[in-house]
Parts: C-alpha cells; structure tokens; sequence
C-alpha cells in the first residue's frame, strides 16, 4: 500500500540516507528489518541497560517515561512503524483524502497506518499528547493492530475502551491515559514512516522499540545487537560475581571494581562449567564466547 499523499513520509532512498549506519536487511518501504532472533533476546534487556548503552553512543533522547502501561506484567519488542498527526486543518485534510481514496486507502485516514503494519512492528503515533477528542485506537482497531504486528503500541495520546484493550493477551501497549471520546474529527495524518516526536524522544522507522513497565526505549537499529550482547554479558558476569562473593572466592572490594586478569579467567571458566544453566540463548552464549580475549 502506497502512502506517498502523505506530505512528510521519508521515501525508500531518503530512509536509507538518514539511517546510513544500518547495514543489514530492510524492508520493501526502507525500513530497516532488525533480524528476529535479536527482537527476541532484546525481551530480557532492561530500560536501565538499554538507555545506558545509547547515552553513551550520544543518543540522548531514547528513554520516555511517565506512560500508562496497558499490560504492566508484559514487555513491549518490534521495529517502529511510526505516524504523525496533527490537528485538523480541513483543506490540507480534504486533499489527503483525496490522495488516499486514489491510492486505494480504505476507511478513515486512522486506520491507513495499520493496514501496513506487518508481524513484528510496533505502531508508534505522534497524536502530540492529546487526551480529550486524542483517541485514535480502541479496543476494535486495538484488534487489528495486534492481528497484523502481533503486537500493542506507543500512543502519545489517550485510548478509549481500556477493558476491552486489557483483556487482549500480548497487547502490552503505552498511553497518555484513557478517555471516551474519538479523536478523528479533530486531527490528521500528515505523515507515516517519518520521524516522529514522542514526549521527549525522537523515533525514527525502524528502531527497535523497548517497552517495559518503567518506560519506553527507542534503540537506532545500528545499536540492537550491541545493546543485546551488552545486557547478556552483564546478566553473566553479575551471576558470577554473586556466586564467588557468597563462596567467599573474592571480597567486594574485587568485584565491584574492574577485574583482574585472574578473574576474567575464572569467569570464562565458569561460563564453559555452567553454559547449560544460564539465563541466556544457547546462540549468545556461543556469540560471547567465541567473541571473547580473556
């Protein structure tokens, strides 16, 4: 489904210009296609350790807090899939439904950015915050969402029919809050596969969305993998470390500083010894281990 009537869409040769250090797999649209075997281990990283591993490649901006988590107990991975809206200028908005009646767009312009979603994304809209007349999803468009991406949402903006929403399992989505109204009469679409603004974060098509009880992270597809080994191998080495302290083996002192050679020795042992029973894939444990200088 085209979405070229949309005025402030990123084309495929400009989402390829503005994310130049993805080197891997994209989609038809540009659209960087991080691997799913990374979505899934991305599922054990925490906002902590995420947000820390972006600060400090420079990106700043990458963790929202304060949502309304629909499902508190379920983490939110997918690739974003973003939208714009802006409030409602009835020119601008007559000539987008125009455009997207001749693309073949079908229904209100709210439900053009789900019928693209695919297994695996997450939608992200930029409805700026709006609680009285910002619903956009339901708990019926809340269904299609989830039977195309498999996945809930990041909605800078309120959601009506928060029961039905809960009631639906792996819809672990993030929201301003909840209201009966309807926003459609009062925005439009004026962009999909854009970069967007969320609260205090810029997300761009693509990144990998982290979703957890305590907030939202936006990773630049470049950073996924790094930010996966990174979490893997602190989950291993903090097991470790707890294992020798409460056998005496090293004092905190040791542990809690950077390790000595002796140490990082006994801590590739150990991952050899226990490489059946550690919170990590088979597949990054080979990864580190094959990776690893100690």
């Amino acid at each position: 489904m085209t979405t070229k009537f949309c005025p402030f869409n990123l084309t495929l040769d400009e989402l390829i210009e503005y994310t130049p250090e993805w080197t891997g797999d994209r989609f038809e649209d540009g659209r960087p296609q991080v691997a799913d075997s990374i979505l899934e281990r991305m599922r054990e990283v925490t906002t902590t350790e995420a947000w820390g591993i972006l600060r400090g490649k420079g990106y700043e901006w990458a963790f929202e807090g304060d949502w309304v988590c629909t499902h508190p107990d379920q983490v939110l991975v997918g690739r974003a899939l973003t939208a714009m809206y802006m409030p409602r200028q009835p020119a601008l908005r007559a000539v987008m439904d125009s455009k997207g009646e001749a693309a073949g767009c079908i229904g209100d312009q709210i439900s053009w950015p789900i019928d693209m979603l695919v297994p695996g994304d997450v939608y992200v809209a930029d409805v700026f915050g709006k609680i009285v007349q910002g619903p956009v999803i339901g708990d019926n468009l809340a269904v299609a969402i989830l039977t195309n991406s498999g996945n809930g949402v990041v909605h800078d903006a309120a959601v009506r029919d928060m029961d039905g929403i809960r009631e639906l399992e792996g819809f672990c989505s993030f929201v301003r809050g909840t209201h009966p109204s309807f926003a459609s009469p009062t925005i439009m679409l004026t962009g999909v596969n854009c970069p967007v603004r969320i609260g205090g974060t810029t997300c761009m098509p693509g990144d990998v969305v982290l979703g957890r009880h305590d907030g939202v992270v936006f990773i630049p597809p470049h950073l996924a993998e790094q930010v996966v080994k990174t979490s893997e191998l602190v989950r291993l080495r903090d097991r470790f470390g707890k294992q020798r302290l409460g056998e005496g083996t090293y004092t905190p002192g040791l542990i809690d500083t950077r390790w000595t050679d002796e140490i990082e020795r006994d801590f590739s042992g150990w991952l050899d010894q226990h490489k059946d029973e550690l919170p990590v894939s088979a597949q990054a444990l080979q990864e580190l281990l094959k990776e690893r200088t100690w």
